[in-house]
């Protein structure tokens, strides 16, 4: 089994495979790859919204052992669609799915819709940061932090999304936030599982879906 993950850039790819890498090895060994792969530049959650789900339907119909997840930021809203919550985000990027397929003459095929998923950062991937306390605050030299942020962390609001917050907090410290070096360095130091904890609302979704891969619980 091939599961190709969709994030919007070069800092999501390396946190997540940093964050992940027991779990990704772990089904590595069941048989089931899971790849990681950045948008090109530009607007890549644009990218992730539209030109994903037509992506998915090529890979989908042509390999029938492959899964094609779409994990874009929920932050900013409004991009290439009309979204302000999670739900409204999978409706819209399901409904491009659902074009691509119906132009591929693929619309009645339930398998390849079961194949395709969509989960989201809440609001981006620094709330994983800041959901990693400990090793954040390893990371700025610092023995504690101020919980300056809505915990849980997903319950933040657009108008101040993590990444502005994790910015914020290196600032403070003569610091500035290089998201793809500073985020896998943080994250990889974490055990994933507490991060899904902490972050249930989004993340632990996804998690649970990669776990569950191989083990009947996930259709294919």
């Amino acid at each position: 089994m091939r599961v190709c993950v969709y994030v919007e850039g070069p800092s999501d790819k390396a946190a997540m495979e940093a964050l992940l890498r027991p779990l990704i090895e772990q089904q590595r060994q069941a048989g089931i790859a899971i790849d990681f792969f950045e948008t090109p530049d530009g607007d890549r959650k644009a990218s992730v919204l539209t030109k994903v789900p037509q992506k998915a339907v090529n890979i989908l119909a042509n390999d029938p052992s492959a899964i094609v997840v779409a994990l874009p930021d929920l932050y900013p809203g409004n991009k290439a669609f009309p979204h302000q919550t999670v739900a409204e985000l999978i409706v819209g990027i399901r409904s491009n799915f659902e074009a691509a397929l119906q132009a591929r003459g693929l619309a009645e095929d339930a398998r390849i819709q079961e194949r395709f998923k969509v989960f989201c950062f809440k609001h981006d991937l620094e709330a994983l940061l800041l959901a990693a306390q400990r090793e954040l605050a390893t990371r700025l030299g610092a023995k504690s932090l101020p919980v300056t942020w809505r915990v849980p962390v997903e319950d933040q609001d657009q108008n101040q999304p993590p990444k502005r917050i994790v910015e914020g907090l290196f600032a403070d410290r003569g610091k500035r936030y290089r998201d793809t070096v500073d985020a896998p360095i943080i994250l990889g130091a974490c055990q994933y599982q507490e991060i899904a904890d902490r972050c249930p609302q989004c993340f632990r979704p996804f998690v649970e879906f990669l776990a569950g891969l191989g083990t009947g619980d996930v259709p294919v």
